[in-house]
């Protein structure tokens, strides 16, 4: 595949952006969580821009969409921690909404990005 690299993509930076949220938001985890949720929330949220990344250094863009599709189930993953956490009291309402208003706009990044790979394949002889 030609073009940017990961580095460049503009999901995989805001995707970065989260993860350091994420790790921002678990320090004030009770210390009963660290092996928990706090860990669940982290990997998932690491999970996002390393599949973005593995899948845009892949020879193929069909391997690409499919690592996109991973980084899009844990996105996914990830709200639903946020959303335990929240319920747990451990992330405020305020908290909570903003990011899930991230993983919102990361997960339509995501979905974009992997149609118009799909329709450039689709085009493809």
């Amino acid at each position: 595949m030609s073009g940017k690299g990961y580095q460049d993509l503009e999901v995989w930076q805001k995707s970065m952006d989260l993860v350091v949220m994420c790790y921002q938001v678990t320090k004030n985890f009770p210390k009963s969580e660290l092996y928990g949720l706090a860990s669940q929330l982290q990997r998932a949220a690491v999970s996002i821009p390393a599949n973005i990344a593995e899948g845009r250094e892949r020879k193929y863009s069909k391997e690409f969409i499919k690592h996109l599709s991973i980084a899009y189930s844990s996105l996914t993953e990830l709200e639903t921690h946020i959303q335990i956490a929240q319920r747990l009291d451990y992330i405020s309402s305020e908290k909570t909404k903003s990011l899930l208003e991230i993983t919102a706009e990361i997960g339509r990044m995501l979905n974009g990005l992997r149609k118009s790979l799909e329709k450039r394949n689709a085009s493809d002889p």
